[in-house]
């Protein structure tokens, strides 16, 4: 080839990657992939990723616990004995998968053949909602979802899956707890706008915590030694809280209805979700500071989201339904046959 021609090329090259940078110019998150799974009229809960691998745990309700390789971009099983799923937790670490249900069970799995191993009944009142892990005990706590009066815990060894003690609060909605590792649980009280310092070992209550908005979401930032918590309701908002005094900081608002959050620590993120389709992303600066970046649109009902740690994609799930009304004015909600779909947005 020329000079000329190498030139030529050369600019051409150059010119497709400055207009490739360019059409990127201002974006957050940009859609990868949408990937449609078989499905019938049935809701779904969390979403989470087993740590150290391509694979994304789905809770599909009806349609169970559906697995599905985020690097290859399909589902690879549904776990047996599974309807009902409402929240998965993967330890790899114990070969265990642990899988709140609706109907008040808890499904273990063993996560290398994904066979059930037991599906114990816990609560008769209603469904559990979803569980965490505490490194410092080694035991995992699955907590159960709106009641009337009070929330229950049920503490299980993390290896073994035995059921070790039930913990009952005066709460009626507690959602997952941030955990530290170091002996602290965070609870948050949704409906009542507290935190609660628990003691890992004993569950008791150290200190508590008045919040400006009813507190969903909590997450344990290791590096700043910051509980970051987000809220739903009328008044949606994230903010930082210091576990040293309690004060409440760096209130930033937030889309409507999250459902999902999760901290990117590389780009220095965190990003929200929402069940209106919007994602709000967030620089943090320091401890205490936040700066909204902008908002990212994905599609209504993609409330439940995970954070890919690897690359810092970010995955949704949805489906399309129809609401209709009935006589009386109820609303009556049907997801539509095989409208399910995965959801991959990669960072810009």
């Amino acid at each position: 080839m020329r000079l000329g021609s190498l030139v030529l090329a050369g600019a051409v090259a150059f010119g497709a990657t400055a207009a490739a940078h360019a059409d990127q110019a201002g974006l957050l998150y940009q859609l990868e992939s949408a990937v449609s799974l078989p499905s019938t009229d049935s809701g779904w809960d969390y979403i989470k990723m087993q740590p150290g691998t391509a694979r994304l745990f789905l809770a599909r309700d009806v349609d169970g616990l559906t697995v599905f390789d985020v690097d290859q971009n399909k589902a690879i099983a549904t776990v047996e004995n599974s309807k009902g799923a409402n929240g998965p937790l993967l330890l790899p670490q114990y070969n265990r998968g642990y899988v709140a249900n609706t109907d008040g069970s808890l499904l273990s799995i063993d996560l290398q053949t994904l066979k059930p191993i037991q599906r114990l009944a816990l609560d008769k009142d209603g469904g559990l909602n979803s569980g965490v892990h505490d490194p410092a005990t080694k035991q995992v706590h699955f907590i159960t979802g709106t009641r009337p009066a009070q929330s229950t815990w049920y503490t299980l060894d993390a290896a073994t899956g035995k059921l070790l003690k039930t913990t009952t609060f005066p709460f009626k909605k507690m959602d997952d707890p941030a955990i530290d590792g170091a002996g602290n649980i965070y609870a948050p009280a949704r409906k009542d706008n507290l935190i609660l310092k628990l003691d890992s070992k004993t569950l008791k209550e150290s200190a508590r915590w008045q919040v400006p908005c009813n507190v969903s979401k909590t997450r344990w930032q290791a590096r700043t030694k910051r509980i970051i918590a987000a809220c739903v309701g009328d008044n949606p908002q994230m903010f930082s809280v210091d576990p040293a005094t309690g004060k409440v900081s760096a209130t930033v608002a937030i889309g409507p209805s999250i459902d999902g959050i999760g901290i990117d620590e590389k780009r220095q993120r965190i990003v929200t979700s929402s069940n209106d389709g919007f994602v709000t992303v967030i620089q943090q600066k320091g401890p205490d500071q936040f700066t909204v970046l902008g908002t990212v649109t994905t599609r209504v009902e993609a409330r439940m989201m995970y954070m890919d740690e690897r690359n810092g994609n970010l995955y949704f799930v949805t489906a399309d339904s129809t609401t209709t009304k009935d006589a009386n004015g109820a609303e009556k909600q049907v997801y539509h046959p095989n409208s399910f779909v995965v959801l991959t947005y990669k960072p810009i």
